[in-house]
């Protein structure tokens, strides 16, 4: 376990908090670092505690009776991991993964459920937060049948470096594969196409975008879409500048 003041807080629903609600949940509030691969939950397992990533990226993944896997949602610094156990019930309807790896806070799931209760700030961004994750869950239902494969996977590079602030993005085809739902030479000719037109650079494990606003004219409409609903969550200038703010007191 980490110290409180050893880890920079970047989750934006800690930090919609007042300080009197800050001050009740920090003792149960646990510094964590997260892993690169690392699955946090499981599907149809037991909620034990929730988590607030910092700049860790989490994928919601959804698996079929074969075991073949998708990638119905990402989770980095405006959300929470374990959203169910406010809404009706015990259970995590995904396995939850993580993308890039940075530090987070755990939190009991009682804790976080009493304070839920009270209807103050926790209950306000949690809620608004539910929405935005609806929203980005049905547009990128959206998006995999309707748009190529070149789009798809510019629309999640833009996404998560929204989401962790950097342009290294540390993917490897056969993950990228995994969180796209196709097959690797799929992903393989999909980076070609970007890399031609000089949007990004891949090397052996290591994206790094050269041309955001190019990216960014390739990609779909759907990405307009789910950036204006991140903006109007977090507010612009947390998406656009790195934030490393200490703790509240």
């Amino acid at each position: 376990m980490l110290n409180h003041q050893s880890i920079p807080l970047e989750n934006h629903i800690i930090r919609s908090l007042s300080p009197s609600e800050y001050e009740r949940i920090a003792p149960h509030l646990q510094s964590i670092q997260l892993s690169h691969g690392e699955v946090v939950q499981e599907a149809d397992a037991y909620i034990q505690s929730v988590i607030f990533p910092n700049l860790a990226i989490m994928s919601l993944v959804a698996q079929d009776v074969t075991g073949q896997s998708v990638e119905v949602g990402i989770v980095g610094f405006e959300g929470v991991i374990g959203l169910s156990a406010v809404l009706g019930t015990d259970k995590s309807p995904f396995q939850v993964l993580v993308q890039l790896p940075d530090s987070g806070f755990r939190m009991n799931v009682r804790a976080f459920q009493d304070e839920f209760k009270r209807g103050g700030g926790l209950h306000d961004s949690v809620l608004r937060y539910t929405h935005s994750l609806l929203l980005h869950t049905s547009q990128l239902a959206v998006c995999n049948r309707l748009h190529s494969l070149s789009e798809r996977l510019a629309r999640w590079l833009l996404m998560s470096e929204d989401r962790c602030k950097c342009l290294d993005l540390p993917f490897t085809h056969e993950f990228l594969s995994l969180m796209l739902g196709v097959r690797r030479a799929g992903v393989t000719e999909a980076a070609i196409i970007l890399q031609t037109e000089g949007y990004i650079k891949y090397r052996r494990g290591q994206i790094t975008i050269l041309d955001r606003e190019g990216l960014e004219e390739h990609t779909c409409e759907c990405y307009q879409v789910l950036r204006e609903d991140f903006q109007s969550l977090v507010g612009d200038s947390e998406v656009k500048q790195k934030l490393y703010s200490p703790l509240m007191r």
